[in-house]
């Protein structure tokens, strides 16, 4: 929300001199976040000039520019005229316009300079209102001469402060909780919480000034078959007529900036009005063309098959669970609360406008925009929760507009119909904001700042009974009156005490085991990013996967930020794919990558979860049923590299990353966690047939896979050729590490080291070659080495022959030669029953 400081001023008393950074630090101490500081971003000289001359010269491109001489005063420093070429022909010589000098800089960082230019030499520029940042029109230049004080200004006067250019706007982000404060007049209430500063309620004089409702109105019914959690979609609407309006008339010059300073763009006189309220008040309007109209108006849900062309100029599908504005209950004029249909908007031959200042249900409004993908301005107040008794006024407000500045007529009849529910009150015990807040805060001060917001307090046997206003409606417990009360007293009087951890706590070993593996991969070199776990079935594709397959194991998301992304990721190489080819297409070369995140994994049909009320906490059967509902989503973690592994420099040339690199590390995180993995050839995709593998543990337990991917996947991304990639569960190395790790005495005798040389069918893993002489070798053998892998014309087709070296020391004694023999020779026996090897 963009609050204009001098518009902040009309509803608060502001100091002399303040500025917009007094103003948001003021905001900032009752909790508003600051967003930015805003001005006209305009550098002088910007000075008011008159044309002397005017002298259009044709150019060979077919093109007529100005040759122009302008009186500029003494603001150039001789009082000379200054020759200006320009090409905009919306003025002539006497006009006074909006010169910036040599020096000068328009926004956007446009520094103007004295340069040659068609045959002349332009010292400056002759501004238009789009050059100079209030406005859109990019076709004439900006002319002062008919301005009411156009007989006061002189050649040379400072245009800045004329323009209003040195204004300061103050930009807040709304939170939404405080939907109140996207208008000029909450932020105005709080900037009076925060210093004091008299506020006068706008609304107050406006209602007074409202005639009553009463018989003569525009006839207006509500009818709301579907309410949402009982509450009907339209508890108030308030309906005026004014006729015969100039909707061609100009939009008055004050009201044009402070929309273009508060980020909305000047259209129209009626339209620029609703936009001016609603900004100033927060209530949103919406003005209809009377001629349009042929029957009474009608707030109704929508009907099956009903569809609706809205101002952007899309035709929307319309949803029985939205809240629609009708002509006679039959033809749709609008999505209530959220944006207005073709047929009944304001053109250029209306004369009679019907206003709309209505309050709808923030749930159904909120519902309905996100079904449609339409956020608006009126929406994003609706769904925070709009004053229901700010109709009248805010309808008043713009009926007066439209009569004062487009010559309409107001009708004496004023229909308002529905009635608002009233706010709950809300029971707090007296001693809870000290308890909660831990500051001891009396009770004479928790009565005045609850009162200071607009509540009504009273007191029953220690306990406040307070009725929020009706601009809060996010007020509904105890806790939430402990925050303003906590908020309005000043945060910075709430002392920080560090609390004491309790003995006996620190990680858990999940936690653990994740930061050890981020840690060990980190410290390999590779860098750790995050992706939003959002995918869609062109990433499938490119990794080779089948779409329909990763379909049936995911979740579809019902909206999406992107129609492209709109599953959950069933494995974290799909987005961290991504990652890596963004490095690469910003001038990285060599890029190793890793990611920890959750995947979904659903097996068999999703169960659809049951909702609970908002605020009341849900009972243990529907609990299990939510939790039920919810598909397992193990953590993975993923990494992939791409170029060379080991960089080139002065010490020679660099080494690509292979398969070898990618072993090397998920074996690290295995004994980092010491636990022995297994490594055995797969054929998965997206990895290479002959260069992949899965990971087990010990147990046989499935961690993931690795291996070089696939050089249609290469080719598909665009990623380096050979990169290699690796994707394990860690849930399943948590599970696996959580028994502690059994430390082994160090033996002072010597190890005894033999080789054997196993001739195995080609198809045998190596690893499980190496698991079976564990289990034959026993508690002696200290470790064992793949240290050749043979293949030829010495073995018959299909077989290879793996070459050990085995390592046996015992804790006790040196290892005799028949004893090593001994159970060199039980290790063998054991891997020829297990894989069929025979030694050499």
């Amino acid at each position: 929300m963009r609050v204009p400081v001098d518009w902040l001023g009309e509803h608060v008393t502001l100091p002399d001199g303040v500025s917009g950074l007094d103003v948001a630090a003021a905001l900032v101490q009752v909790g508003l976040e600051e967003e930015g500081l805003h001005t006209g971003d305009v550098t002088g000289p910007l000075v008011v000039g008159r044309v002397l001359t005017r002298e259009p010269e044709e150019q060979k491109n077919g093109k007529t520019i100005n040759w122009c001489t302008v009186d500029v005063g003494d603001a150039n420093g001789t009082g000379e005229p200054q020759g200006i070429v320009c090409g905009a022909h919306n003025f002539d010589a006497g006009d006074l316009v909006v010169v910036i000098l040599p020096g000068g800089v328009l926004p956007g960082g446009f520094e103007i300079s004295a340069r040659k230019t068609y045959g002349h030499v332009s010292a400056g520029m002759i501004c238009s209102v789009a050059e100079l940042g209030i406005g859109e029109d990019h076709d004439g230049i900006l002319v002062l001469t008919d301005r009411p004080d156009a007989s006061s200004l002189q050649p040379g006067q400072d245009a800045i402060s004329l323009l209003g250019l040195d204004r300061e706007t103050v930009e807040i982000n709304v939170t939404p909780d405080r939907g109140y404060c996207f208008a000029v007049r909450g932020v105005a209430r709080e900037y009076a919480h925060s210093t004091g500063a008299p506020f006068v309620d706008p609304a107050l004089a406006l209602v007074e000034r409202a005639p009553a409702a009463g018989s003569g109105g525009y006839p207006v019914e509500l009818r709301d078959d579907a309410p949402v959690r009982g509450r009907p979609g339209c508890d108030r609407y308030v309906a005026r007529v004014v006729r015969g309006i100039d909707v061609s008339a100009p939009t008055p010059d004050w009201m044009a900036t402070r929309l273009t300073e508060a980020g909305m763009r000047p259209i129209s006189l009626p339209v620029d009005v609703t936009n001016y309220v609603m900004l100033d008040l927060g209530q949103p309007l919406h003005a209809f063309d009377v001629a349009t109209l042929d029957g009474p108006v009608v707030v109704r849900r929508a009907r099956d098959g009903e569809r609706l062309t809205t101002l952007d100029d899309v035709e929307r599908a319309l949803s029985p669970q939205d809240l629609l504005v009708t002509e006679g209950g039959e033809r749709v004029l609008a999505i209530a609360g959220v944006m207005g249909g073709q047929d009944s908007e304001i053109g250029p031959s209306t004369t009679d406008v019907l206003l709309e200042a209505a309050h709808f249900d923030a749930v159904s409004v909120a519902r309905t925009a996100r079904r449609h993908r339409l956020p608006s301005e009126a929406s994003r107040r609706f769904e925070r929760g709009v004053d229901p008794q700010l109709a009248a006024a805010a309808a008043q407000m713009a009926v007066e507009l439209l009569v004062e500045h487009g010559g309409g007529t107001a009708d004496p009849g004023v229909t308002d119909v529905g009635e608002p529910l009233r706010p709950e009150p809300v029971r707090m015990a007296a001693d809870l904001p000290g308890r909660v807040v831990g500051v001891p805060y009396d009770g004479p001060t928790v009565e005045r700042r609850l009162r200071e917001i607009g509540c009504e307090v009273s007191t029953e046997d220690e306990t406040y009974v307070v009725v929020p206003p009706t601009w809060r409606p996010d007020l509904t417990t105890g806790e939430d009156l402990v925050e303003e009360v906590a908020r309005l007293e000043g945060y910075e009087a709430i002392p920080s005490v560090v609390p004491t951890a309790p003995g006996g706590r620190g990680l858990t070993h999940g936690q653990s085991v994740r930061r050890l593996l981020a840690t060990v991969l980190a410290a390999q070199g590779l860098s750790e990013v995050w992706n939003p776990p959002f995918v869609g079935d062109a990433q499938h594709e490119a990794l080779g996967l089948d779409p329909a397959a990763e379909r049936e194991r995911t979740l579809v998301v019902a909206n999406p930020l992107s129609d492209e992304l709109p599953l959950m990721r069933t494995r974290v190489l799909t987005t961290l794919v991504e990652s890596l080819r963004r490095n690469l297409a910003r001038g990285a070369k060599d890029v190793a990558l890793f990611e920890t995140g959750l995947v979904v994994q659903r097996e068999g049909e999703q169960q659809p979860a049951p909702t609970a009320e908002v605020g009341v906490h849900p009972d243990a059967e529907t609990l299990a049923a939510i939790r039920a509902a919810v598909p397992a989503q193990p953590r993975h973690l993923a990494l992939v590299l791409g170029g060379d592994r080991d960089r080139a420099g002065w010490w020679g040339a660099g080494r690509r990353a292979d398969l070898a690199d990618v072993v090397e590390l998920v074996t690290q995180l295995g004994e980092a966690l010491a636990l022995r993995l297994t490594l055995e050839a797969d054929d998965v995709m997206p990895y290479h047939p002959g260069r992949c593998a899965r990971v087990t543990t010990a147990d046989g337990v499935l961690v993931g896979h690795l291996g070089e991917l696939h050089p249609k996947v290469v080719a598909a991304l665009g990623l380096p050729e050979r990169t290699v990639a690796a994707e394990i569960d860690v849930d399943v190395l948590v599970a696996a590490s959580g028994v502690p790790v059994q430390a082994r005495t160090l033996s002072g005798y010597p190890a005894a080291r033999t080789d054997v040389a196993l001739v195995v069918a080609e198809d045998v893993a190596a690893s499980g070659v190496e698991l079976a002489l564990r289990s034959g070798a026993g508690d002696e053998l200290e470790s064992v080495a793949l240290f050749d892998v043979y293949r030829g014309d010495q073995l018959d087709a299909g077989r290879k022959s793996l070459a050990y070296r085995l390592t046996f020391r015992a804790t006790d004694r040196t290892l005799t030669t028949d004893e090593v023999s001994t159970l060199r020779d039980r290790a063998v026996a054991a891997a020829g029953r297990a894989t069929g090897a025979v030694q050499r």
